[in-house]
């Protein structure tokens, strides 16, 4: 049963009743329509039309146990809708992940105990302003948060209050009236070629799988996500090309999540300087023996990857990382990123004056905007040096 109780001069309530429980009491969903339209207001017909058309939305979504009761709710309760009726289902696993600890450790014990429609610009602004300040990490190291963090928690925020509207369990969005935090760009360290050639000097006596990764890191630019997810079916042996087709950034329930890259940039063909292809050869041939002698173990019939633990199975995202660090503090070499070695590569190109172009289609940025943004410092260095070749070719003129 469902039925609609004038309020107010402008205001209406609908309410669905639901039956009555073990105790006999009656159970019912309200819900307080407001018509701010005067013009409504004075035409009966089309108000008594509007009202039942709520109404019936309304009951609909009471019955399929959709609808969210706005009164009082804390946007802690609201975040566990969230991330049932949204999150799970438009986020990446990764992307989600990161989104749940940052509500757990910073965004939760700030708002969680806040009624949702009393978030107003104001506090979203005070918070943000309190991760810029200094003491605001929560790593015991001294400073303040990173902008790229403050920006995160900004993303998340707005993200949680978009639904909310959308939902209509609010009518504003308090994030959207607040100035987007500035993230400041870091310039990223790079290898020097002398600095390549120290840490291929400590490769030589590593396993050849690692060897392996981080060349075609270097070599190619995949992001670790794309080296983790090729298979020898992507490699071209012949005419030295990666197909790069897919990519693994997460493990769930103990199974890689294999998935296309997210732009259609980043799917792509890659070519392989003639000595790697060699390489990989023999790689290919080790890689045949290694699942030889795994083959009672082997459980990846249906994929052969390139870079796999003893079960066949490709490396959880984070062990790149993880070696990658440790080889570089056990042979005291200079520490960067495991993806630091993607902006190696990008820069030793450029230096050789390789086009912008063509290093934007290698690392599958979406345009070339992207390439020119990250490696703009390595672009103005070249532009110089450039410049500077002009001595050589105008005549030596002097001012008379």
């Amino acid at each position: 049963m469902a039925s609609i109780e004038k309020r107010g001069d402008n205001s209406w309530r609908l309410i669905v009743e639901l039956g009555t429980d073990a105790q006999g009491r009656r159970l019912k969903k309200t819900k307080t329509v407001k018509v701010e339209d005067a013009t409504l207001l004075r035409a009966k017909k089309r108000l008594n039309n509007f009202l039942n058309e709520e109404l019936m939305k309304f009951r609909i979504e009471v019955e399929a146990g959709e609808y969210i009761a706005p009164e009082k709710m804390l946007f802690s309760a609201f975040v566990e809708e969230w991330e049932k009726k949204y999150a799970v289902k438009h986020l990446e696993v990764t992307t989600l992940n990161t989104y749940k600890r940052c509500l757990k450790k910073r965004i939760l014990p700030t708002f969680g105990d806040y009624r949702l429609d009393q978030v107003k610009p104001i506090h979203i602004l005070n918070y943000l302003d309190s991760l810029e300040q200094d003491g605001s990490r929560l790593d015991g190291k001294q400073g303040k948060l990173s902008s790229g963090s403050v920006f995160m928690m900004y993303r998340i925020l707005k993200n949680i209050f978009s639904r909310a509207v959308e939902w209509r369990i609010i009518k504003n969005n308090p994030v959207a009236d607040v100035t987007r935090p500035r993230v400041k760009h870091k310039e990223t360290k790079v290898y020097t070629k002398e600095e390549i050639h120290q840490l291929f000097e400590v490769l030589q006596n590593e396993p050849f799988h690692w060897r392996m990764m981080i060349t075609l890191a270097l070599t190619t630019g995949m992001r670790r996500g794309e080296l983790l997810g090729l298979e020898w079916r992507h490699i071209d042996l012949k005419n030295g090309v990666i197909d790069i087709r897919q990519s693994i950034t997460a493990y769930k329930d103990g199974e890689p999540l294999i998935k296309e890259p997210k732009t259609k940039n980043s799917l792509r063909k890659v070519a392989l300087p003639s000595s790697i292809t060699a390489e990989l050869n023999e790689y290919y041939l080790h890689c045949r023996k290694e699942r030889m002698k795994l083959k009672n173990i082997w459980k990846r019939d249906e994929h052969f990857f390139l870079f796999f633990n003893e079960e066949g199975k490709p490396f959880y995202p984070e062990t790149p990382y993880l070696h990658f660090r440790n080889l570089l503090l056990k042979h005291k070499l200079p520490y960067i990123t495991f993806h630091s070695l993607r902006h190696t590569s990008a820069t030793l190109l450029l230096n050789q004056g390789v086009h912008a172009k063509i290093i934007s289609e290698r690392l599958g940025h979406a345009n070339i905007s992207t390439t020119m943004n990250i490696y703009g410092h390595v672009l103005r260095s070249a532009d110089h040096e450039a410049a500077n070749k002009f001595d050589s070719i105008l005549p030596n003129i002097k001012a008379k």
